[in-house]
């Protein structure tokens, strides 16, 4: 996939979770920026992406599980088919692009599981899609609220170190560790982190212990994403336990 990846590595660095925003509208020029990004994203990754606009009907009944979102208007809806044995982990990994992108465009971001108002989307459904999950997008304030700091403390973990995320056959080379920096700080539901990834016979795979449980999906996929925009080199195959494949040279950042 064919993206800055310096830019990505930028975004992973800044990035976290917002649940507070100030309910401003996105400016026309930063929201055509994001539509063009989610339709170029899309069609990469033969999934559906929908971008909604000052809509807070849809979220402003969250269940308190969701962690006391605010001043929500905008969101991207992301789809799958039913009929997809690898759409969840597509949408993790472009849906992760997007995340990046949209943080370096200035705005914030959050990744949730599923509105209790999906009847209320501006958009239909067609025969076997089913919205799988949302990524909330909008202005943010620079510093984080109070009731932000309170769910951060609540949900955040320490960093995994990387050793513990990774089984290696021998001395990893730079380049995976790299990869495996940047998967360090990928997000995932309730921040478990379940991604393990494999070097063995210089071959790379990646892998979750429940590929069609709620969430484990999506995380293979933002964690892949994560991996390719820390070794800068290389692509992923799609399923659990498929192999990255590298480019030629791997030797530099």
């Amino acid at each position: 996939m064919n993206f800055d990846h310096k830019a990505l590595r930028n975004a992973i660095d800044t990035r976290r979770s917002r649940r507070k925003y100030l309910g401003t509208p996105i400016a026309n020029d930063t929201a055509a920026q994001l539509q063009q990004l989610i339709d170029h994203y899309s069609k990469a990754g033969n999934i559906r992406m929908e971008l909604v606009l000052n809509d807070s009907a849809s979220f402003n009944k969250f269940t308190k599980s969701y962690g006391m979102f605010s001043g929500v208007n905008d969101y991207i809806a992301l789809i799958a088919r039913d009929d997809d044995p690898t759409a969840k982990e597509r949408i993790g990994y472009y849906g992760e692009l997007v995340v990046l992108e949209a943080t370096n465009l200035g705005l914030g971001t959050c990744w949730v599981g599923i509105s209790n108002n999906v009847a209320m989307m501006p958009f239909k459904l067609k025969d076997g899609e089913k919205l799988a999950c949302s990524i909330l997008v909008g202005n943010v304030a620079d510093d984080y609220s109070p009731r932000e700091r309170l769910m951060r403390n609540i949900t955040h973990r320490k960093l995994k170190p990387i050793e513990s995320m990774y089984i290696a056959d021998k001395p990893i080379p730079e380049w995976f560790k790299l990869g495996m920096m940047a998967v360090q700080r990928a997000p995932s539901a309730v921040n478990r982190q379940p991604v393990t990834f494999h070097y063995k016979d210089d071959a790379v795979t990646a892998k979750v212990p429940n590929y069609d449980g709620p969430y484990e999906a999506f995380d293979l996929g933002i964690a892949k994403a994560h991996f390719e925009i820390g070794t800068s080199s290389g692509s992923w195959q799609w399923g659990n336990g498929a192999e990255y494949v590298q480019a030629e040279d791997t030797s530099k950042p």
